[in-house]
């Protein structure tokens, strides 16, 4: 185990900087996940951690260690990678023990270290199967097997769950969890799913463009986003803004006044957008007006995307509504739910 340091690390392709002055301090034993959309330069920064992809300029530290120039097989890492990269003619088995064996391991080191993870991950009666005999979700645990023998100081897991259909990444992502917590290893895990990234990370770094624009805890990001853009990537369904000014009577927008998240009257006739989840919209009878477009029961919860103040939106109510597309009802935004970001440059202004 060991902390890992980036110090304003850049990576630029001729003259196209794709990683732009990250700086992340990652704590001995913390599962941190790295998020962001596609082409944000998130799986790029993974791989330079590894040492499978070179730095512009900046520091990264293992440890006590500086490893710009180490090779991957000097970092004392294990990747875990999106395709398994499993050998078909190998063996369960050989393919756990592989490395340990391409190392140097005594034969009778490497049983112990491939029986010991294979008990970790139910793998133990699958010792003697080949990849081509296993599903979707047993290669993944062997990857990992292969990873976990090696006892690394860190963990690095890039999109491991990608090609697994809804309801095995479920499961799956809560053994690595589980993993993770047995085995307290420093833990980088790259996805574009924030559903993944608030259920497994201890913290989360926000990516966008190459840059990092939030680094916190999962509820830190959900309840005070830095900005519009984190604001509308993290939760699902995803944040609803409603664009219009700031004024005294509240905020303006599209014909209605809706409540302002604390004392801002110093900001009055400022270009805003009003942010409010899905979740924090209540029926209530002395309401907003707003227009019902559909209507998704999901048992639990009804989903109900809308229109109001001349934007659509989406509301989730825990009851069930016998409202129809076309029909009015009546919504309250809680403004203690409630966000602001200034509409130029979409930093958080409440």
């Amino acid at each position: 185990m060991a902390p890992v340091k980036l110090a304003n690390v850049r990576k630029s392709f001729g003259a196209v900087e794709i990683i732009q002055g990250v700086d992340v301090d990652i704590v001995d034993g913390e599962f941190l996940v790295l998020v962001g959309p596609s082409g944000c330069g998130k799986s790029t920064l993974l791989r330079m951690i590894a040492g499978l992809e070179s730095i512009s300029s900046g520091e990264i530290a293992i440890g006590d260690r500086v490893v710009n120039d180490l090779e991957p097989k000097f970092r004392d890492i294990a990747m875990v990678f999106q395709n398994y990269a499993l050998y078909p003619h190998m063996t369960v088995e050989r393919n756990m023990g592989f490395s340990l064996e391409h190392r140097g391991h005594s034969k009778s080191e490497i049983a112990e270290r491939v029986q010991w993870a294979a008990q970790i991950l139910d793998l133990a009666k699958l010792l003697d199967r080949y990849p081509r005999q296993l599903s979707g979700g047993q290669r993944q645990r062997v990857a990992m097997g292969r990873a976990i023998v090696r006892n690394p100081q860190v963990f690095l897991f890039d999109e491991p769950l990608s090609n697994l259909d809804a309801k095995l990444r479920v499961v799956m992502r809560a053994e690595i969890k589980s993993l993770h917590q047995r085995l307290g290893v420093t833990t980088v895990y790259v996805t574009h799913d924030q559903v993944e990234a608030m259920t497994m990370a201890d913290r989360i770094v926000v990516m966008n463009g190459g840059k990092v624009e939030q680094i916190g805890t999962p509820l830190e990001l959900y309840d005070r986003p830095a900005n519009r853009f984190v604001a509308g990537f993290i939760g699902s369904p995803a944040m609803n803004f409603l664009p219009g000014t700031i004024t005294r009577a509240g905020f303006e927008a599209g014909g209605v006044t809706l409540p302002l998240p604390g004392p801002i009257a110093e900001r009055d006739g400022q270009d805003a957008v009003y942010g409010i989840r899905p979740e924090h919209l209540a029926l209530d009878g002395e309401g907003l007006e707003a227009e019902v477009l559909l209507v998704e029961p999901m048992g639990s919860e009804t989903q109900v995307t809308l229109r109001l103040a001349g934007q659509q939106m989406i509301a989730v109510f825990r009851e069930r509504i016998s409202a129809r597309p076309g029909e009015t009802i009546r919504l309250r935004p809680d403004v203690a739910a409630a966000h602001l970001f200034d509409a130029a440059s979409g930093a958080r202004l409440n």
